[in-house]
């Protein structure tokens, strides 16, 4: 059987680090070729080239912001000059900062929502339109159970994964008419920098909550992600599909 993701040209937004690291591994491991941007830092941009290199596959890797929008159109062309157009693209990128509501600040709040949902537009668009003239595509988005359930995540960051359910499901529809399919996967809590930012009292609290009596690892779920954005999940679109280890609702 051939790879999921055989001949396949993937854009990963955040992919140095934890959910986003593994997803370009893996979708490199299943047959694309990744291109990833990230913040800062350019050591752990290498470790992933490498990682993606190792399978065979051609990597780049871009330090622009998820927010600016002539950053991506730019890395978009070069892409398509390089490779052709990108025909997967996951929106990884996402911020967080623990607090309250009532004691968020103007500035803490205008980050969170400005990059987690800014970067929807910014990010995609550029990589749509491609799409849409190749017409054929597959975009998954990275949004979290907090955005679903009650949970003691921040208002800001649960509003803006719950602005990525809406763009999903509204996007499908329009999506459709060109070939592309637009799903999301509502993530649990994750053994990665986001994840740990928790409060340890929340942590153990998960652990025992979630069926699985542990936080997911960034494979688990980077694995589903590439069934999800392959050619074999042929009739899924417009879905949120929640993987968080079996939490009681």
């Amino acid at each position: 059987m051939s790879l999921l993701l055989e001949g396949k040209r993937a854009f990963v937004s955040g992919g140095t680090r934890g959910i986003g690291a593994a997803i370009c591994e893996v979708f490199a491991r299943e047959g694309a070729d990744v291109a990833f941007n990230y913040h800062s830092r350019d050591d752990l941009a290498e470790e992933v080239k490498k990682k993606i290199e190792a399978h065979g596959r051609k990597a780049l890797g871009y330090k622009v912001s998820v927010t600016d929008r002539f950053g991506m159109k730019h890395i978009a062309r070069e892409i398509k000059d390089a490779w052709g157009s990108i025909n997967v693209l996951v929106n990884n990128a996402a911020v967080n900062k623990p607090d309250n509501f009532a004691t968020t600040t103007d500035k803490s709040w205008d980050w969170v929502v400005d990059t987690n949902v800014g970067s929807l537009f910014a990010v995609t668009k550029p990589f749509y339109k491609q799409m849409i003239r190749e017409r054929i595509g597959s975009i998954l988005n990275i949004t979290s159970v907090g955005a679903i359930r009650s949970l003691p995540t921040s208002v800001h960051y649960a509003t803006s994964k719950a602005a990525m359910i809406g763009f999903t499901k509204c996007l499908s529809r329009e999506a459709a008419n060109f070939g592309i399919t637009v799903n999301a996967i509502a993530a649990g809590i994750f053994d990665t920098d986001l994840g740990n930012t928790l409060p340890e009292r929340l942590l153990k609290m998960h652990d025992f909550w979630v069926s699985k009596g542990r936080s997911g690892q960034p494979a688990e779920l980077a694995e589903y992600a590439a069934f999800m954005c392959s050619d074999r999940n042929s009739f899924m679109n417009g879905e949120i599909v929640i993987v968080d280890g079996g939490a009681v609702t």
